[in-house]
């Protein structure tokens, strides 16, 4: 065997594994969003800004696209195939690209992105009275993370006539003689930040795996080039 094919072996192999660890990979992100969805399951009436409503389509969508592309790697190296791994390579460059746009947004216009949210779920909230599904997502919240209104109790106030909900009593009962007081887009921002310290450690190891096999993919693709030269 030459030399330049036992490089082009050694390259396939060593992205054949960073591309099945990619997957793997994918598959743990879009199972955190499975059981993310169903642990928020009792929100689903809930516009999507909600912080861990958010999150969990976030992860789906971010799983699923990884799942696709390390599969896409690990064929291509497998088949040796020039286009699958130019494809694949393109792919995973677009996929760390945004990831870094998203994360450089996020970090710049978090207080934008929050405000904007807190308004949508305030606007949101004008349908509780007549919504049933809402209604019910929204008492769920309050109870869970033990919270009042968006930002504050007063949200409420212009949504059911200068009131509070009965799921803002800490009793439970009819008549609110003490209420929570804390704002439950906060509480629940800050219980999402609390949970997914693990997922982001994993995000960075699945964002070092995304550089190698970049760099392993384009490597093969440069000795599958040699190869066919040395053959021809």
């Amino acid at each position: 065997m030459s030399a330049s094919r036992r490089c082009l072996c050694c390259v396939k192999y060593l992205m054949f594994v960073f591309n099945l660890i990619f997957w793997l990979g994918g598959c743990g992100l879009f199972g955190v969003g499975v059981w993310l969805s169903f642990t928020q399951s009792e929100f689903s009436s809930l516009p999507l800004s909600f912080p861990s409503l958010s999150a969990a389509n976030l992860l789906l969508v971010a799983g699923g696209v990884t799942m696709v592309t390390g599969f896409l790697g690990c064929l291509g190296a497998l088949k040796e195939q020039r286009c699958l791994l130019m494809t694949f390579f393109v792919i995973l460059l677009l996929l760390v690209l945004t990831e870094v746009t998203l994360t450089l947004v996020l970090h710049i216009f978090h207080k934008e992105l929050d405000t904007k949210a807190q308004n949508e779920l305030k606007e949101g909230m004008k349908g509780y009275l007549t919504d049933e599904g809402l209604k019910k997502s929204w008492d769920n919240v309050q109870k869970m993370f033990k919270c009042c209104g968006v930002t504050n109790k007063t949200d409420w106030y212009i949504v059911v006539n200068g009131t509070l909900p009965f799921s803002c009593c800490s009793g439970g009962m009819d008549q609110c003689v003490e209420e929570w007081i804390e704002p439950c887009y906060q509480k629940a921002r800050q219980w999402l930040l609390d949970n997914i310290p693990s997922v982001l450690v994993f995000g960075v190891c699945i964002g070092i795996v995304q550089i190698l096999a970049l760099i392993f993919s384009l490597l093969m693709y440069c000795q599958i080039l040699r190869a066919e030269k040395y053959l021809d």
